[in-house]
Order: C-alpha cells, then structure tokens, then sequence
C-alpha cells in the first residue's frame, strides 16, 4: 500500500497558513512517510513560509472578488477560470487522497475542484465566524474541524468537530534566555511583543508610535515591534531607531518561538490563530480587536479570553489613549501575569493538531484500502 498524499491548501495571512503548517507537522509526526504539498500563491507570506517550514508549494492564481466597485473586479473572471485550470491539474498530478482547506482565497477553487472529483475534502477553521471559502466549501466537505462552537451556526453541524486550533509545538521549544539573547535583550528590564499580525496593524501601530517614548524611555521597557511590510518604511522614518536602543522594529518576525520566549506580555488583534497560540504558551496579552472583519469574531476571541482571566480587552478606538498606562502598570505586576498565565493555559488545546491530523489519515487510509 502506498503511503497517504495530503494537498493542503491556505493561503493570504498567518491566520491561515500556520495552522496548516502544524497540520503538516501532525501528519508527518503521526506517519513520518506521509507525502504532503501544499497550494498557495506567489504573492502571499505562504510563498516563504511554508518552503521555510521544509513543504513543496504550487502556485495557483486567484485572488478575492471586491465588494466595491473597482478595476481589478475586471480581472476576477479570467484569475478564477486559471486558478480552476490550475487546481485541476495539481490535482491530476498528486492524486490527493484528502484535501484539506484552512482557508483562504486559494482554497476555494482547489477545495471546489476536489469536491467536483470526489477526493475528500476537510476542512480546519480557525474562526467563531467562517471565512467566505471555508462556507462555500462546506457542502463538500466529509470533516469540518472549528475552534468555537459558535461556527456550527454557519455550517453542517452534522459534520464540525471541536478540536481547537492547530499550532505550532515548535513554539515552546525556546528557552527565555535563548529568546532575549536571539534580540539582544537581557533580563534587567521586561520586554513588550507587539505583533499586528502578518499584514500589520495601523491602529496598534499608531498606539504605539503615540506611546513609544513612554513606554520605552519611561517605563524601561525591551519592545519587539512587528509593525508589517505595508507599514514599516514609513514608520522607519518616523522612528529614530538609535534613540531606542532597547526597540527592535521590524516588518515581520521569523523567529516567533525566540520572540514568545523573550516576551513578558503581547499586545496583539485578537486572530483566532494568535489567542491559540497565547493559549499554548501561556502568554498574558493585551488584545486589540480588529473592527474590520466579519461577523465581529476577533471581539468575541478577546471577550472569551479577557473572561477567563487569560487577556485584557481593549477597543480599537480607544488603544492611543490607554495603553501606555495599561502596560506600564501590567508588565511590571508579576502576580498578575502570573495568574495570566494560568488562565491561558487552562483555555488551551495542545493536541488538536495531533487530533486533526488522526483524523484526515484515518479517512486517507480508508481510500488506500
């Protein structure tokens, strides 16, 4: 019998790919010959990272429909008719024994296609509220692994099962003198991870530009900044960074287990995929939700983390104005993050990777059978 062949497909944020990079992990840890590849698109963070995760990548050419009028809607027809093509013929060449969505706009043709051939598709969503493709797919799909019970609203419940997100176990195997020593920082001071997600965030960077000179020179803080690409020239030039020596700006983190190890306390959006990683390192955050995106979930992420003890909400609107306090008051309160900590720990699902990755093998072997 031939070994399982898993196409995994995600894409655009970090939100979706590093959940399938662990799905990846799971499979390989739980059937070392598993054959895996994923799809995604050349011009999004999966063309790096999942390479930099040691997976083969295809490319297919989509991107999404924009509800307001403009020309690049002109277009979307002829992408769409190429990323089916496209989809077709990987799926032709790998013969996937499962295909597995975790969203994206690249899943959504390759998701389809399959469905069309009658290759199992699963799906891993990461949201209260499902992104647009992982809804569209759903109908297809034999498994649906979510993270909330809220999202069986808005698919087959007959099909969802509650496994948590799957993170990243690379991301507790750095000790904290390891991760301060990997940004030259020490121990005499706490340091402040700010992470606005693989695209940024220009509200938390704009808090924090506001609030640098407090934080950094008035409470003696060791600051990580990942302010995203769209961002990052510009703040360069708005942040002398010789006037900081204890701030490291940069566009985008690469070593995250090194970061999460250096960090006494995040400020963050409140992304399913980030609340499940806090949740598995036992991480105190301060979550900032983003007020741009479907369904409200990242308010209802932080809400369910700031009741369990494990975060501190904060309104977008009102992040310039309280943080610099927040914090100052916050990262030096160590029983405080303490108890923080407990309660992310309690909230987390270590092994829902594992679980998900049982649970695709055993429906690949029954194919292989």
């Amino acid at each position: 019998m031939r070994n399982p062949r898993i196409l995994i497909a995600a894409g655009g944020t970090g939100g979706h790919v590093y959940p399938a990079i662990a799905i990846a992990d799971a499979l390989k840890s739980e059937h070392a010959e598993t054959e895996i590849r994923f799809v995604g698109t050349k011009n999004h963070m999966e063309w790096q990272a999942v390479p930099k995760a040691g997976y083969d990548i295809e490319n297919v050419w989509i991107s999404g429909f924009h509800r307001r009028l403009t020309t690049k809607n002109l277009l979307f027809p002829i992408k769409l008719i190429t990323a089916l093509a496209q989809s077709f013929s990987i799926l032709s060449r790998f013969k996937p024994d499962v295909v597995v969505s975790c969203g994206g706009y690249v899943a959504g043709p390759v998701g389809w296609v399959a469905g069309k051939r009658s290759i199992p598709v699963v799906i891993q969503e990461q949201n209260s509220f499902p992104g647009v493709t992982n809804r569209l797919l759903a109908k297809y799909a034999t498994k649906i692994f979510t993270a909330f019970e809220e999202a069986d609203r808005f698919l087959p419940a007959s099909k969802t099962m509650i496994t948590g997100n799957p993170t990243r176990s690379t991301l507790t195997q750095v000790d904290k003198k390891t991760g301060l020593n990997a940004f030259g920082f020490n121990d005499s001071h706490p340091v402040l991870l700010v992470m606005g997600g693989s695209g940024g965030a220009k509200s938390i960077n704009e808090a924090i530009l506001e609030n640098l000179d407090e934080l950094h020179h008035k409470a003696g803080l060791q600051i990580i900044w990942q302010c995203g690409s769209r961002y990052y020239d510009e703040l360069t030039t708005k942040v002398d960074e010789a006037s900081y020596p204890n701030l490291r700006l940069t566009a985008f983190i690469d070593s995250m287990p090194e970061a999460y190890a250096a960090a006494d306390l995040v400020i963050s959006r409140a992304g399913a995929s980030s609340c499940s990683e806090f949740m598995m390192i036992g991480m105190p955050s301060v979550l900032i939700p983003s007020p741009n995106v479907a369904g409200d979930h990242q308010t209802q992420n932080a809400q369910a983390m700031a009741d369990a003890g494990a975060s501190v909400l904060v309104k977008d609107q009102e992040a310039k104005s309280a943080i610099s306090e927040l914090i100052s008051k916050l990262i030096n309160d160590q029983h405080r993050l303490k108890e923080m900590n407990k309660a992310a720990l309690a909230l987390a699902k270590p092994d829902a990777a594992k679980t998900i990755a049982q649970e695709i093998l055993n429906l690949a072997k029954s194919r292989l059978n």
